[in-house]
């Protein structure tokens, strides 16, 4: 089976039926390389778990527990693990890896000619998986020649041919996700891999896009749904209805740099941008420049900028320092409670930086504007 280009982002839990015990067999056929020992990469119980088989006359052996399904990932190490050139060998995803459905029952694999080349039998829910890997490998394919096309224009440092590339690539990713993952789910709901595919499509971006997600999401099996990651997808769900376009901001009170309390309702009549950063935080503060120059351009205007930091406690001299040295010339509070500052939980804040854009009565209608869109949103605003 082919590796894909985002398959390490895959190694997420998918829980949703019984606990219980696997064994794993496994036989190396044909290899040229002597393979010395296999690991394997799985979750349990919400928890990263790792093990290690030795090989015996050509054959592996694994066995434990799975609270349910998962995506599990298994690794060759050879016995000499030097090329030819006495450098540490290079390892290949497409040769040295195998990726699977672990459950609860015995399942065996064969691999034969290289370790990346297998095959699963046992596994119910990887016969699922399968399926998901076909939808989604003419994507791969071209995700790969586009990635080799910015690779090329990287190389030649051309910016233009870069940006193209990186914007198709997004574009594609994009097109993938609704395409293969979110329709599998939507047309697979009883399927064991059916929330593992939602989750794919949610990703790790904060934007959940509620009005498309919760639907799907209330197909799923009811164990599933109460599933630990299913749970987890419900509370994203959940704070993304709160925070999402068109909802009212939350109301919160914090203490400005001088430990005055600022509320966010003392904004209404302007366009506010609430930005959460930090001084720790390397992003935000090359952000900041192309926050500063909006501020500039459209504060004259009605547009204001209120900083909520996340810096850590005993640390209000950083926090002051960071605001003079990037010339951060509007209202900033913060508890300095770090990652449990209460606005940044209340706003369902879990990566900065992050900002909401609000208009005059108080409702959200931008999420994390960064860089040209945040100018293009404000030129969009003020302009007309």
């Amino acid at each position: 089976m082919k590796v894909r280009l985002l398959t390490l982002c895959f190694l997420l839990p998918l829980l949703g039926l019984a606990q219980g015990k696997f064994a794993i067999t496994g036989e190396l056929k044909g290899f040229k390389d002597p393979v010395a020992a296999v690991y394997l990469f799985y979750y349990s119980k919400g928890e990263r778990k790792v093990d290690s088989s030795k090989m015996t006359g050509g054959k592996y052996s694994f066995a434990g527990e799975v609270s349910d399904p998962t995506l599990a990932t298994l690794r060759a190490r050879y016995g000499n693990e030097t090329g030819a050139d006495g450098k540490p060998r290079a390892y290949s995803f497409k040769r040295d890896i195998a990726q699977f459905f672990i459950e609860a029952s015995p399942i065996q694999i064969s691999h034969t000619d290289s370790f990346g080349s297998y095959k699963v039998k046992g596994s119910a829910a990887d016969i699922d998986y399968r399926k998901l890997d076909q939808m989604a490998q003419p994507y791969y394919a071209k995700m790969q020649d586009l990635y080799n096309a910015y690779n090329d224009f990287r190389m030649k440092n051309d910016v233009a041919g870069v940006n193209m590339k990186a914007a198709e690539l997004t574009a594609m990713e994009k097109e993938m996700k609704e395409k293969v993952f979110l329709a599998f789910s939507r047309d697979n709901p009883q399927s064991p891999v059916a929330l593992f595919s939602l989750e794919q499509f949610v990703g790790e971006d904060p934007d959940i896009n509620a009005t498309i997600v919760e639907p799907v999401y209330d197909q799923l099996t009811a164990s599933a749904r109460a599933s630990a990651e299913g749970v987890e997808l419900k509370n994203r769900i959940s704070q993304a209805k709160i925070t999402g376009i068109g909802s009212e901001a939350l109301e919160f009170t914090q203490p400005d740099t001088s430990g005055n309390p600022v509320s966010l309702s003392s904004f209404r009549g302007k366009y506010v941008l609430l930005d959460f950063w930090a001084s720790w935080c390397g992003p935000c503060r090359a952000e900041n420049p192309n926050v500063v120059r909006a501020y500039e351009k459209y504060h004259p205007k009605g547009f204001a900028v209120l900083g909520v930091s996340l810096d850590r406690p005993n640390d209000k001299t950083k926090w002051l320092k960071a605001i003079h040295d990037d010339r951060l010339t509007w209202t900033h509070v913060s508890d300095l409670q770090y990652w449990n500052n209460a606005v940044a939980r209340q706003y369902g804040v879990q990566s900065i930086p992050q900002n909401f854009l609000l208009d005059p009565q108080g409702r959200i209608i931008g999420k994390n504007l960064r860089g040209e869109d945040l100018e293009r949103k404000l030129a969009e605003i003020f302009n007309n």
